[in-house]
């Protein structure tokens, strides 16, 4: 045991003063020097010093053993030995100089690169000598003072303080190495040790908050590595602050810390502050929110790490439950989402089952809690019934369980991954008595999991999930009369909740109707060939689509439930039209009698056929108002008039439902006849417009069985567009999608008339009929709507008829593209994302759809820069708005653009190609998009004024185009070079860029106009190879652009044909015939690049 600690000095405070004095901290910003100082004579302590910290940087095992010799050496210095041997000791160093010898070492990490393993093995090992070295130091001080409340001043706490006050002027070096390990050394010893100097502190703190801002992610990192230890001290001393510049870099260390999470670029920055921020009640939002963060390692860092640690997910709102769940399990890194799975049913469920928390500690290390031979029943709480229950209810099974809830999702991950609960749930009778939300919701996932999944899925429980099927769930009649109860049940709270404002009997409504969801959900998967439970389900659906009180949802599933059961064939279809017909008279008489006998003159008794007739008789209405009525009249006159609603309402969406289930032909059913001649077509001529909407979705079914009444009715769909509201106009557009998507035919051109064709010759197209003019005005009417709902419906009814080639008109292309980029889109979500999946599917998916968007790219082009010249001019005479004002740039808009037509991409491209060593000639037209392309933006930058970023942007197309061999005919090469041409001479190329551009494309299309010439001459591949081992590009002395010199190697074969190539190109001349024109020169053409300037890559 060491002795008490060694006063400082001495004599040996004199020989070191050189060798102290070199090794105080270097206050200078810029990167050390390569030559190194002098720091004076060599010594045992520094030998002893510099051999462990070798040590340390070769290995971490070795790091214990260097960390009891560093100590040794410590020990030595630092305090006076118990027992003095004479000769033992020639030198005498003390603390001073040990302090210096292991800042001499910390100072030599700091050149090494980031990359280097070595740094960091001596980072880790001086953070971890500084706390064991903390740690024995205190101990020892206790002994001498067992009483003493503060922290004394030991050795080490003197090392740390040397060491950081060394550091500190480095934090703000030059060199971005030298502040990297500066910044790392100090993180890593802050969050190594327990205790630091007052003073110190705050000016770690200052400066580690300058750093956060540094340009290099590494730094950043390692600052906010730092800073999440020290973002735990309150800041309510900043009035320490020396000068006023700290003053706002040392407010609110943890505000800082929370903006760089939310906005810093790199993924490693904010992963490190989300799992070093302190866990309190102010910060658990920021965290909770990256669950939405654009890195995926991030989120998943969320999901496996950070949550799992935060303890009873039970503290954490409804609203945050519900979020995590549904923003994890469908995230689209599968990683993310199998650590969201895990953690529903493996943390959360533990939670639910009171799990103690040192076990789930435990078994979150992943550390055996029993010996590895026997069986660790104690990793997880048994199966409870009771958890599983609390654990639905707590992600609110109600709101979160219904079609396409997140809750179902969760729950076929439980039982996937949980394959001892899927053994231990039963449903015994008892379990049927009083069905809870939570009950029913588990007894249909179970149902929906083990008809859906199997071995093949994950499964390997003990026994095979059918056979689970067929011994805990009930037979059909059986469950029948089970859910026969459930109806009664439902029937009598809805009775209950529209008489009764107690908010109590609305929710318990509510959770009925779930329940009775939940078990029609069930019978939709159940097998209906026994007889007796075919004919209980049948009787009972018809029972309950009878009662006008069922609510919507309820009805629909009813419906399907009745469609299944009697039968898939034709006959059953007829079956279950009839009897919904029969239905759809019980509603309406039952809901009506009540009227009638009230007031059986009154207008409202008739039935709903008499709609028809609702703008014939307009005066009757007038002459009744005019009678003076009592304010009970009028209030009974009301009642009826809702209840009337109500009433078509309940019969519209029956039929609805059935017109979702059947698919029949209109005309052969007579019962869908009845139904559209006595409900449907009244509906659309009401004037209420709810029921006149859900009339205009019934009929719109209709018209997908007839094609006939689909033909008579388009033009009613037009008009509902064109005159109705922003509501009516977005059923209208879905209805026009749908039915001319279904019926193609409609949009087809009339035959010609046989005596108009002698007449002619043929030779004219087919007329364009006045509906599809229609349909398109329509398209391009919707997609300038100012409703987003209207425009994103438009978009996608537009996009459908596109992919399937019924529309190909390149302005509604054109538009499509445009509204894509239009930055007043940037808010329409649905828009956006439709558009972003169909833009690139439709064009790889057809050559022909390619060659479109080719054609329209340059004016896209011109109408974005016209938008964004406008967008800048509104910037600048509004200095407060944003200058790109949502608006995408346009150097990535021809990114976009290029990548679209890019021929390698279209379906059969590349098969086509593959047979013939890299040919493009069997690709047909989709070889040829990027030289539709190149024709477009030349024809555009020679034919039109063209702005500067426009023309930047053209010319960075031009420069990405891929030009397959033979994928372009002789006629449109010569029309390209002829438009190259006089590109080059009219001086649209104002860089060096473009001109090169124009010379690399120059050459390209050059050597495909040889190859063309001598695929139409039958030449040889030899003779080919021959050509162009004779063509090459030099560049003339003194020249720094690029020149095009050809030299053409004459043989037996090739000679006339190139002869004959050049004297063709150099006599083709655009303009008149007496003007100046443009030639294109195949040799010794040196003025197209003749200025110098320095090439600078788009």
């Amino acid at each position: 045991m060491p002795g008490r600690v060694a006063r400082g000095g001495r004599a040996s405070a004199n020989s070191t003063v050189a060798r102290k004095t070199t090794s105080q901290p270097v206050g200078r910003n810029s990167s050390p020097v390569t030559d190194v100082p002098d720091e004076g004579a060599d010594s045992s302590l520094r030998r002893a010093v510099c051999i462990v910290f070798a040590d340390a940087q070769k290995s971490t095992a070795g790091h214990r053993k260097a960390i009891v010799s560093l100590r040794r050496v410590q020990e030595a210095c630092c305090y006076e030995p118990v027992s003095q041997k004479k000769g033992k000791q020639n030198e005498d160093f003390d603390a001073d100089d040990f302090n210096g010898e292991v800042v001499r070492c910390v100072l030599r990490v700091l050149p090494v690169r980031k990359s280097e393993p070595v740094g960091d093995r001596v980072v880790r090992f001086l953070g971890t000598y500084l706390s064991v070295a903390s740690q024995k130091d205190v101990e020892i001080a206790n002994q001498d003072d067992p009483d003493a409340t503060s922290v004394p001043e030991t050795p080490t706490s003197r090392l740390t303080t040397t060491i950081l006050g060394t550091l500190l002027p480095l934090l703000n070096a030059k060199d971005k190495t030298i502040r990297f390990r500066a910044t790392q050394i100090t993180s890593h010893i802050v969050n190594s040790l327990d205790t630091l100097d007052d003073n110190l502190f705050h000016k770690l703190r200052l400066a580690l908050l300058k750093r956060i801002h540094d340009k290099e992610a590494p730094v950043r990192l390692q600052a906010v590595y730092g800073l999440g230890r020290l973002a735990q001290e309150v800041d309510d001393d900043e009035d320490h602050d020396d000068s006023d510049s700290d003053d706002d870099v040392g407010a609110g260390v943890l505000t800082k810390l929370l903006n760089i999470l939310q906005h810093d670029p790199a993924a490693e920055v904010r992963r490190n502050l989300l799992l070093n921020l302190p866990l309190t009640k102010e910060v658990l939002p920021y965290l909770l929110e990256r669950a939405r963060d654009a890195d995926g390692s991030t989120r998943r860092a969320l999901y496996a790490r950070l949550l799992p640690a935060l303890g009873d997910f039970r503290h954490l709102s409804l609203t945050h439950r519900e979020k995590l769940l549904r923003w994890g399990l469908r995230d689209r890194d599968e990683n993310v989402r199998k650590a969201t799975a895990r953690l529903f049913r493996e943390r959360w469920i533990e939670d639910c089952a009171a799990l103690p928390a040192a076990q789930a500690l435990e078994q979150e290390e992943g550390e055996p809690q029993q010996p590895p031979g026997q069986k660790q029943t104690n990793q997880a709480a048994a199966p409870s019934l009771d958890a599983l229950l609390e654990l639905i209810e707590r992600i609110d099974v109600v709101n979160a369980g219904g079609e396409g809830g997140i809750a179902q999702v969760a729950m076929k991950e439980f039982w996937e991954g949980r394959p001892d609960y899927v053994d231990y749930v039963s449903f015994p009778d008892t379990f049927w008595e009083d069905l809870s939300p939570e009950l029913a919701f588990v007894a249909r996932t179970f149902n929906d999991y083990c008809r859906s999944s199997g071995k093949e899925d994950g499964y390997d429980g003990p026994r095979m999930l059918d056979g689970m099927i067929e011994d805990k769930l009930p037979e059909v009649t059986k469950f029948g009369f089970l859910l026969e109860r459930e109806f009664a049940k439902l029937i009598e709270t809805v009775h209950l909740a529209a008489t009764s404002e107690d908010e109590e009997e609305e929710e318990d409504s509510v959770q009925r109707e779930f329940v009775v969801e939940q078990m029609l959900h069930m019978a939709l998967t159940f097998d209906y060939s026994d007889e007796v439970g075919r004919r209980k389900m049948f009787g009972l659906m018809r029972e309950a689509l009878a009662n006008p009180e069922l609510p919507e949802e309820a009805t629909r599933l009813a419906v399907e439930v009745l469609r299944l059961v009697c039968g898939e064939d034709l006959r059953g279809e007829r079956e279950f039209c009839g009897v919904v017909v029969e239905v759809l008279a019980e509603v309406h008489d039952c809901i009506m009698d009540d009227d009638e006998t009230e007031e059986p003159s009154s207008s409202v008794e008739d039935s709903f056929h008499s709609a028809t007739e609702v703008f014939e008789d307009e005066g009757a209405p007038a002459k009744k108002l005019a009678k003076k009525m009592t304010a009970e009249d009028a209030e009974r006159e009301e009642q009826k008039a809702i209840r009337a609603i109500v009433v078509n309402m309940k019969c519209l969406h029956i039929a609805l439902c059935v017109l979702q289930n059947v698919q029949c032909d209109l005309n052969s059913n007579v019962h869908l006849v009845s139904l559209l001649n006595t409900l449907v077509v009244p509906a659309v001529r009401s004037t209420e417009a709810p029921i006149r909407e859900r009339g205009l979705c019934c009929l719109g079914l209709c018209c997908l069985l007839g094609q006939n009444l689909a033909e008579e009715n388009i033009d009613l769909f037009l008009h509902c567009f064109a005159k109705g509201h922003p509501a009516l106009q977005t059923i209208a557009l879905q209805i026009i999608g749908d039915v001319l998507v279904t019926h193609p035919s409609l949009l087809a051109p009339k035959p010609l008339d046989p005596a108009e064709t002698t007449t002619t010759g043929g030779l004219e197209p087919p007329a364009e009929t006045p509906l599809r003019k229609q349909v398109l005005r329509a398209f391009s009417k919707s997609l300038k709507s100012p409703d987003p709902s209207v425009q994103s419906t438009g978009a996608t009814a537009l996009a459908k008829l596109l992919l399937t080639n019924l529309i190909t008109s390149p302005d509604l292309l054109k538009q499509l593209v445009i509204t894509y980029f239009d930055p007043d889109t940037a808010t329409n979500a649905h828009l956006r994302q439709s558009l972003s999946y169909f833009l690139p599917v439709y064009c790889h998916s057809r050559a022909a759809n390619a060659g479109w968007m080719a054609g329209i790219c340059a004016s896209v082009l011109a109408k974005l820069a016209t938008l964004r010249e406008a967008l800048l001019d509104e910037a600048e005479a509004d200095s407060g708005a944003d200058a790109e004002g949502g608006m995408v740039r346009l150097s990535v808009v021809g990114t976009m653009l290029v990548d679209w037509t890019d021929p390698r991409k279209i379906f059969g491209f590349a098969e086509a190609t593959a047979g013939l060593g890299g040919q493009a000639a069997a690709a047909g037209q989709g070889a040829e998009t990027h030289f539709l392309l190149a024709e477009s933006v030349l024809e555009r930058l020679v034919t039109s004024q063209v702005g500067k970023e426009e023309r930047r942007v053209l010319f960075g197309v031009l420069g990405k185009l891929h030009l397959p061999a033979g994928g372009c005919g002789g006629k449109r090469l010569k029309g390209i070079l002829e438009l190259l041409t006089e590109a080059e001479e009219t001086g649209v190329a104002g860089d060096a860029t473009g001109r090169k551009v124009l010379a690399k494309l120059y050459n390209d299309l050059i050597k495909l106009v040889r190859e063309v010439a001598m695929a139409e001459r039958g030449l040889g591949g030899g003779e080919e190879e021959t050509v162009f081992e004779g063509t090459e590009m030099t560049v003339l002395p003194g020249a720094e652009a690029t020149e095009m010199v050809t030299e053409v190697e004459e043989d037996e074969d090739g000679v006339e044909e190139v002869t004959q190539m050049q004297r063709t190109m150099r006599d083709t001349t655009i303009g008149a015939p007496d003007a100046e024109g443009t030639r294109v020169q195949l040799g010794g053409d040196s003025e197209l690049l003749s200025e110098e300037e320095d090439y600078t890559a788009f």
